[in-house]
């Protein structure tokens, strides 16, 4: 059988933009990206894309060069490919009934679900005289709610009042009451505890992880005279997601929210530590960007297996995690793919969380975006639960909070 890298390696062979650099050395475009490519090495049998690096043998690239060397040798001189490309695509089977189902409940549920969670919040005393202030677990329901909706604070008013008049809140928080708690920092533990706590009830069925980190732009700007060009210029703040996330139900089981330019690997074990409190982790993939010691030792230590792909400069020598790591990313290559390519569900899990409640923020003060992106992702968490529900057959049920 053809392998699918030298059926597409095939068809790529035919782009008039390959062309030799120098000796043995092609250049081959990107496929994905309107400029830049790759340089392919015949003589050494290597290639610069990522693709060749994590699996250490020949890449689509590679194959396109070489069918380029005898298209570009024929006799004729012409550029003619005598097979077909046949390219195929895996899909999966989806239960429409259960999906329909879940699409259509899915907000009564997600109230419901919101509403059990939310009866964990102990409200704190009231000190002093005056009004007393909306009770805390009705402040973060109106909080996920608003942003469920996906409209503005004012307009999500008509949706939070009638979870008013089905039971869910006693009386329903105005929007100038949400806009506060979304500037309260103390809510941010509490909001990130009810995301890993909304993953709970699938601890029975998810046993293999998968990390990455996303970006949520903002509507804050920074601005700053630039001398070069004797002008003023601007770039748009943004705020970055790190999540550890369920590769069977894509359900979110621990996240972390910081600055945009903040490192990915340094979040890698307190999602994986959080994780491990409600679940059995069998195993975590990330990219190699959380290749570290410490990160690999974390993994064991609750005992998973990491799959995390070495880089090019890697060597052997390390901790026994490390070692051992090595040694299957090194010889046993389809047994590491076959478990590191589940890592592609956080991708999944993060276009889903975007397309669904959007991908930027509303929120202008620092502490109320990040309240509001961990709302986001408990939203998304309860929507997968709804899923799970019809699909799997689970029953959600939830304790209460500390």
């Amino acid at each position: 059988m053809v392998d699918a890298r030298q059926e597409r390696g095939r068809a790529l062979s035919q782009d008039k933009r390959i062309r030799r650099i120098q000796g043995a050395l092609w250049m081959v475009p990107s496929q994905t990206h309107n400029a830049g490519g790759y340089v392919v090495n015949m003589a050494e049998a290597t290639c610069t894309c990522p693709d060749h690096e994590e699996r250490r043998t020949r890449c689509k690239h590679q194959w396109a060069v070489e069918f380029r060397i005898q298209i570009d040798t024929a006799e004729d001189g012409s550029h003619v490919v005598t097979q077909t490309v046949h390219l195929t695509r895996k899909t999966y089977a989806q239960d429409w009934p259960a999906y329909n189902a879940a699409q259509c409940e899915e907000k009564a549920r997600v109230q419901a679900l919101l509403r059990g969670l939310c009866d964990g919040i102990v409200t704190p005393p009231h000190p002093g005289r005056g009004p007393k202030p909306t009770p805390l677990s009705d402040l973060v329901f109106g909080m996920t709610m608003k942003v469920y909706t996906t409209a503005s604070g004012r307009r999500a008013t008509t949706d939070i009042e009638a979870c008013a008049e089905a039971g869910h809140v006693a009386k329903a928080p105005r929007y100038n009451t949400l806009f506060d708690g979304f500037g309260r920092a103390e809510l941010a533990p509490l909001l990130t505890k009810l995301v890993e706590e909304s993953a709970a009830p699938l601890a029975c069925i998810e046993r293999q992880f998968a990390v990455d980190s996303t970006g949520f732009g903002t509507v804050t700007y920074r601005r700053w005279y630039d001398a070069k060009y004797g002008r003023e210029m601007r770039q748009a703040e943004w705020i970055k997601a790190h999540a550890c996330v369920g590769t069977t139900t894509n359900v979110i089981t621990a996240i972390r929210v910081t600055d945009g330019d903040a490192n990915d690997s340094p979040e890698f074990v307190p999602l994986v530590q959080s994780t491990a409190q409600r679940f059995t982790v069998a195993e975590v993939s990330a990219d190699k960007a959380y290749l570290s010691h410490a990160n690999l030792a974390a993994v064991e230590a609750v005992d998973g297996v990491p799959y995390v792909p070495f880089k090019v400069n890697s060597s052997s020598d390390g901790s026994a995690a490390w070692r051992r790591m090595f040694g299957l990313f090194m010889y046993k290559q389809a047994e590491f793919l076959s478990h590191y390519h589940a890592r592609s569900n956080v991708e999944s899990t993060f276009s889903a969380l975007k397309r669904k409640f959007g991908g930027s923020l509303r929120s202008k003060n620092p502490t109320a975006q990040v309240n509001e992106l961990l709302c986001k992702a408990l939203c998304f968490n309860l929507s997968m639960l709804v899923h799970a529900i019809h699909e799997l057959g689970i029953e959600p049920a939830f304790g209460a909070a500390s």
